[in-house]
């Protein structure tokens, strides 16, 4: 004999699982807008290396848009600097956000687990 399906005990289940699987997907997009950050931070970083083994007298261009603006090389060592702080804000708070968005996955799937336990417990004392 079949068991009655819990309807309340479904609609709960499937609520949970939709809830779980927009988050995992927020964290697939955070992960990878955390690598494109990590990668445009090293290009950051392998800049200004290179930059600042330069003669302090030499031109430099800065990219503007699509054209290049003849700059002073300690304005654009400056403006180098500014960009890896925030991209390595940016990549702080996303990684905040990932962190939350995890604890929040955990939490579902422990509600999952708890809700499910509890009908089978209710199920086993109806049925004694």
């Amino acid at each position: 004999m079949a068991k009655p399906v819990d309807l309340e005990l479904k609609k709960a289940f499937i609520e949970l699982q939709l809830k779980m699987v927009e988050t995992s997907e927020k964290i697939q997009v955070i992960d990878s807008q955390i690598d494109v950050l990590k990668r445009v931070l090293a290009h950051v970083d392998i800049t200004q290396r290179e930059i600042s083994t330069f003669p302090p007298d030499t031109k430099t261009y800065e990219s503007v848009g699509r054209m290049f603006l003849l700059t002073n090389l300690d304005e654009v060592k400056s403006n180098l600097k500014t960009r890896e702080a925030q991209l390595s804000t940016r990549t702080s708070e996303l990684e905040n956000s990932k962190q939350y968005l995890e604890k929040n996955l955990k939490e579902s799937e422990d509600n999952i687990r708890e809700m499910v336990q509890q009908r089978k417990e209710q199920s086993d004392t109806k049925a004694n």
